[in-house]
């Protein structure tokens, strides 16, 4: 039997589950804990790398502590070059001058010229047109220079990092050095160059005002580095819209023009503040290439460079899509004003007239000159009337007309086809051609004077002269023809080569080339008979101004265009004309025959196609050999003109000889001149009995030169140099044949 004593106790529900009572007071009581905080979690420390042993531990532990020698040296020497360059900025920022001093930047005075009536036709000089600021500018203006110049200007400290690394990379590429070529300038580096980095003109430093601008403009590696200097002092000192507003009113913008305000009155009659976007454009585009971008000067080049400005305005967020297409289908152009005041070639020869001291001073001045605006345009139509109706389509031919009156005033001037220009060579001024039988009155004016007759007679058959050293020398007419006897005025009319080598040969050689350079040819003359053909060289206003000497009866002229030079401010003019009537060169009487002798000419001879209005007319036309230029040079009893064609590189012209197209644009010319004026008549002479010191005599001799007892300078150089004998030298001389 079991034990019940041992017998397990049976599982009762509340042993299972005890009682919460009981498991609370079982329950142990904890003690409050003060709270502490966390303790920090220990980075586990890397485990130090190995040294590396061995040779390359060593060269590894050099190499590290040359590392750090090397960094501990440059931070060092960095914040010393900083020290200093903050220095040198400081420095620099306490020369600049205050903003107003930096405005206006010319270096000469601005020339107001005026026409015979007192009325403005040019400019010229540095002009200034008044004060403007980033702000007072047209939008358009101020972002295209932006656009243009320096698309970052707002966003760097006066030095492009960025734009230097460029343009050096550029100038490398196209092969030139690192600093030639492109500079990578910012706008305030352009004001600090314009500026001349602070350094006034000092006229006692030795060096003239171009070689001080040159060396403002000098690109070394010193100079390049003071001017970054310079440029980061502007910035500290100036605002950005002030040194944009130094920009605008320094910068030269071609044509004379200093300034925004300037340049938009001078080529658009506008102020700056009205300029549109494709105004804008040209202004800004003006500023890379002045002179040569100049729209006085070539139209076509500056409206070019301003489309490009466009497309950079509109490439850049400031003109949309539809402005900038209609600023490119609209592009700028001269206003009438601006166009009617170039002054052309005109205005360039009386500048270049005046005195390099005057002419270089910083005063304004106004000029009043001898032009008429009426006749300069009339010789600027005629001409061009001629070449559209008379010349093939793309020659490129030139020409050039003075007129002036018989005192040598010179009325009108056109230097070349393209009249709207200025700084453009001047073909009537500058242009030393050969003159053909243009020069043929002078060799008759001398015979006159000496006692000649229009009426006498002379053979033209054919001749030769032994040239010693050169051989036989043999004139030949234009037509390859022989006329026989003929008299002094057919052989002009006629333009006949051998009777006036003949009658250069009789009254002597000297003697020709002294009544032309009494008549005012100042260019050296051919001292070989072909002088007498026009081997020579001259100018077109040396010549016409000779022709002139003819019209007013013998007394030689200096051609003129300045009248009175007046500083503004000043009531006395500082400086009165420089021309016209001087001392007599032949008499009156013989002045009158060669009028007499020169109408035969256009009435009935070669420059008949000169005639019009049922004018008196006298004149002579010239051809040179080859063919190379072309001359018509006349006068009417009011007005003296002269006309030169050809080409610039010496090409033979077509077909053409001064009785031809010359004449025509000389008809062309005098016909609009004298619209109005009442018909004179010329102050010509019948001509005297005949002398009898033309009397023919075999061709080899010269032909024997009879007394006069005038007064004139010819008398005088024949009694004191060549006596009566006239006899010429004997040196080579090319042989042109010429009408």
């Amino acid at each position: 039997m079991s034990d019940p004593s041992k017998r397990k106790r049976p599982l009762v529900a509340d042993k299972r589950y005890p009682s919460k009572a009981k498991a609370a007071a079982k329950k142990p009581v904890k003690k409050p804990v003060k709270k502490t905080a966390p303790a920090r979690r220990r980075k586990t420390a890397a485990p130090k790398r190995a040294r590396r042993g061995g040779i390359i531990g060593f060269f590894s532990r050099i190499i590290g502590w040359i590392l750090r020698l090397i960094w501990k040296i440059t931070w060092r020497i960095t914040a010393v070059v900083m020290l200093v360059l903050a220095l040198a900025v400081g420095y620099l920022y306490t020369t600049l001058p205050p903003l107003e001093d930096l405005l206006d930047g010319r270096a000469r005075g601005s020339v107001t010229m005026l026409d015979r009536n007192g009325d403005v036709f040019a400019w010229r000089g540095d002009q200034f047109g008044g004060v403007v600021t980033a702000d007072s500018v047209s939008p358009h203006l101020k972002n295209a220079v932006i656009a243009t110049e320096d698309k970052r200007f707002y966003r760097h400290l006066g030095v492009s990092p960025r734009g230097i690394a460029s343009a050096v990379r550029i100038n490398l590429s196209e092969g030139r050095g690192p600093l030639s070529g492109h500079g990578g300038s910012t706008i305030t580096q352009q004001v600090a160059k314009l500026i001349c980095l602070g350094e006034p003109y000092d006229p006692s430093a030795g060096i003239t005002e171009k070689e001080y601008e040159a060396g403002c403009r000098r690109g070394s590696i010193q100079r390049k580095a003071k001017e970054a200097l310079f440029s980061l002092a502007m910035e500290a000192k100036y605002s950005k819209n002030d040194i944009l507003s130094i920009y605008l009113n320094r910068a030269y913008m071609g044509g004379g023009a200093f300034g925004a305000e300037a340049a938009a009155q001078r080529f658009f009659g506008k102020p700056a503040s009205a300029v549109n976007a494709a105004e804008g454009a040209m202004l800004a585009g003006l500023l890379t290439a002045p002179t040569t971008l100049s729209p006085t000067n070539n139209l076509d080049r500056s409206q070019n460079r301003a489309a490009t400005v466009i497309r950079l305005m509109r490439e850049q967020g400031y003109l949309t899509q539809a402005e900038a297409d209609a600023a490119q289908a609209n592009p700028a152009v001269l206003s009438e004003a601006a166009e009617a005041r170039a002054g052309g070639y005109f205005a360039d020869w009386v500048i270049s007239e005046i005195p390099e001291f005057i002419r270089t001073t910083t005063a304004d001045m106004r000029i009043t000159t001898t032009i008429d605006q009426r006749i300069q345009k009339a010789a600027e139509d005629g001409l061009k009337w001629v070449f559209e109706n008379k010349v093939r389509e793309g020659s490129k031919a030139q020409a050039a007309i003075i007129v002036m009156s018989a005192d040598g005033a010179v009325r009108a001037m056109v230097g070349g086809r393209r009249t709207k220009v200025s700084g453009a060579f001047n073909r009537a001024t500058q242009a030393l051609r050969q003159t053909g039988s243009a020069f043929k009155p002078f060799v008759y004016a001398a015979a006159l004077d000496l006692g000649y007759s229009p009426n006498d007679l002379i053979e033209d058959a054919p001749y030769c002269k032994n040239i010693p050293g050169s051989g036989q020398w043999c004139p030949k007419n234009y037509t390859n023809s022989f006329k026989g006897m003929v008299t002094l005025t057919e052989s002009l009319k006629q333009s006949l080569n051998i009777p006036a080598v003949k009658i250069s040969e009789s009254v002597g050689r000297e003697l020709v080339s002294q009544v032309a350079t009494q008549f005012g040819i100042q260019s050296d003359l051919a001292a070989g008979p072909a002088l007498a053909l026009g081997a020579s060289e001259s100018t077109l206003i040396e010549m016409t101004g000779a022709y002139a000497g003819i019209l007013n009866g013998g007394s030689s002229v200096t051609p003129y265009g300045l009248v009175e030079l007046t500083l503004l401010g000043d009531q006395e003019p500082l400086m009165g004309t420089g021309g016209g009537i001087g001392e007599r060169v032949i008499q009156e009487d013989a002045a009158r025959q060669l009028v007499y002798m020169m109408e035969k000419v256009i009435s009935e001879g070669t420059g008949a196609r000169a005639q019009f209005g049922g004018r008196q007319l006298a004149g002579k036309t010239g051809t040179t050999s080859a063919a190379k230029d072309a001359w018509f040079i006349g006068f009417s009893a009011d007005y003296v003109a002269g006309v030169w064609m050809g080409y610039d590189d010496n090409t033979p012209l077509r077909g053409v000889t001064g009785g031809g197209l010359p004449t025509d644009i000389w008809r062309e010319t005098m016909s609009r001149v004298h619209e109005g004026l009442p018909v004179k008549p010329l102050p010509m002479q019948s001509p005297n009995p005949v002398s009898g010191f033309a009397q023919e005599q075999p061709a080899s001799d010269p032909i024997p030169v009879g007394n006069n007892s005038g007064g004139t300078i010819i008398d005088q150089v024949l009694r004191d140099i060549f006596g009566t004998s006239g006899s010429g030298s004997n040196s080579p001389a090319p042989n042109p044949t010429d009408r």
